[in-house]
C-alpha cells in the first residue's frame, strides 16, 4: 500500500509542477488575460479560435453565458436564443468583473491549457487523497494532509480566478505563486512520511538552522522575483518588447533586493554544502541545490544582459520552484535526523 501511494503522490507532485511550468509560460507570453472569465473561457468550455466566434451575427444560436465583444466590452448572453436581423441589447448583460475585452487566440489557448493542467493536477491530488484513506487507522496524518491538499488545490483555483478578475494584480499573482509552493511542500511532506522506512541521517543543530534559513530565503526571493517580473511587464507595455532593456534605467528597489539576495543565497548554500561535505553528512540532495542555483544564475544573467531571451523567464521561475522543493525535502530530512555530529 505504501509503495502504490507513494507513486500516486509523486505523480501528483509532477502534475503540480507541470501547472507551475504552464503558469510560467502564461506569464512569459503575457497570456494571463487570455481567458477574461472563469472557469469558462469567453463563456465556452472549449475556447474560440477566431475573433468571428466572439462577434455578433444574425441568425446565430447563442447559449446562456456565452460572451461576445461589442464596442470593446464583453457582453454575456442572458439566456439561450437565436439572434434576429439586428442586435438586441435586451438579450445581453455587460460583464462586470472587469473591463478587459481583448481576444488573442494564442493567449487564449495558452491560458486555457494552463487551466487544463490545473484541472488535471486537481484530479491527481483527489486520487491521492482517496488512496490515503487506507492509512486512516494506522497513520491518520497522511489521510488528513492529503485531503488538506485537495482543499488547497481548490483554494488555488479560486486564487487563479481572483487574479483574472483583478486583471493580473501583482499582489494576487504573488500569493498565487506562493500558494503553489505551499502545495508542493505539502505533497513532499506526505511523500516523506508515507515511506515505510526512513533512513536516519546524522546532523547537528547548526546544519538544521542553515537548511531552514536557506529555504526561507528562497521563498522570499521568489516573492521579490514576482514583483520584479511585474515591473518588467509594466515597462514592456510602456516602451514595447523591443525596448525591454530600458527598464534597467530606473529599476525598483525590489530589483536591487532580488539581486543582492541572490548573492546571499548562493553564498549561504555554498557554505552549507561545505559544512555538509566536511562533516560527511548524507544530505546528497545538496548537490542538486548547487546545480539548480548555477542554472538560476545563468538564466538570471541571461535575462539581465541579453534582454530576456525567449524561455529564460519561464525557466528561471520553474528552476526556483524546483529548488524550493529540493530544499524543503532537505529540511524534512534534517528535522527527522539524529543530532549526533559535532560541527567541524
Amino acid at each position: 500500500m505504501h509503495k502504490n501511494f507513494t507513486k500516486i503522490a509523486k505523480i501528483s507532485l509532477i502534475l503540480v509542477y507541470l501547472v507551475i511550468v504552464a503558469g510560467a509560460v502564461v506569464r512569459m507570453t503575457g497570456s494571463g488575460m487570455g481567458c477574461p472569465d472563469w472557469p469558462k473561457c469567453f463563456g465556452y468550455y472549449i475556447p474560440p479560435t477566431d475573433i468571428s466566434e466572439l462577434q455578433w451575427d444574425a441568425n446565430r444560436d447563442f447559449k446562456k453565458g456565452q460572451v461576445i465583444i461589442v464596442n470593446e466590452s464583453l457582453q454575456v448572453a442572458r439566456k439561450d436564443f437565436i439572434t434576429g436581423s439586428s442586435y438586441e441589447a435586451d438579450n445581453w448583460t455587460p460583464y462586470t468583473k472587469h473591463d478587459y475585452a481583448v481576444f488573442n487566440p494564442l493567449h487564449t489557448w495558452t491560458e486555457f491549457i494552463n487551466r487544463l493542467f490545473g484541472a488535471l493536477a486537481g484530479l491527481g491530488t483527489l486520487v491521492m487523497a482517496i488512496a490515503a484513506l487506507g492509512f486512516w487507522k494506522k497513520q491518520k496524518s497522511i489521510t488528513i494532509i492529503s485531503w488538506l491538499i485537495v482543499f488547497a488545490m481548490g483554494f488555488q483555483a479560486w486564487l487563479g480566478a481572483t487574479v483574472v478578475f483583478s486583471v493580473l494584480a501583482p499582489a494576487k499573482i504573488t500569493v498565487h505563486m506562493v500558494m503553489a509552493l505551499v502545495i508542493v511542500a505539502l505533497i513532499l511532506y506526505v511523500i516523506y512520511i508515507s515511506k515505510p522506512t526512513a533512513k536516519t541521517i546524522r546532523t547537528n543543530t547548526p546544519i538544521r538552522f542553515l537548511l531552514i534559513t536557506a529555504l526561507a530565503l528562497t521563498l522570499i526571493q521568489v516573492v521579490f522575483g514576482t514583483q520584479v517580473r511585474q515591473f518588467i511587464d509594466e515597462q514592456s507595455a510602456l516602451v514595447g518588447d523591443d525596448a525591454s532593456h530600458l527598464w534597467l534605467a530606473n529599476p525598483p528597489i525590489s530589483f536591487y533586493i532580488h539581486r543582492s539576495l541572490s548573492i546571499a543565497i548562493v553564498l549561504l548554500n555554498v557554505f552549507l554544502a561545505y559544512k555538509i561535505y566536511i562533516n560527511k553528512l548524507d544530505f546528497k540532495k545538496i548537490n542538486w541545490v548547487l546545480i539548480l542555483l548555477l542554472l538560476e544564475i545563468i538564466t538570471g544573467m541571461s535575462m539581465y544582459y541579453f534582454d530576456f531571451p525567449f524561455s529564460t523567464q519561464a525557466l528561471h521561475l520553474v528552476l526556483a520552484a524546483i529548488l524550493f522543493g529540493v530544499q524543503f525535502y532537505l529540511v524534512l530530512e534534517a528535522i527527522n535526523s539524529s543530532n549526533t555530529v559535532k560541527t567541524l
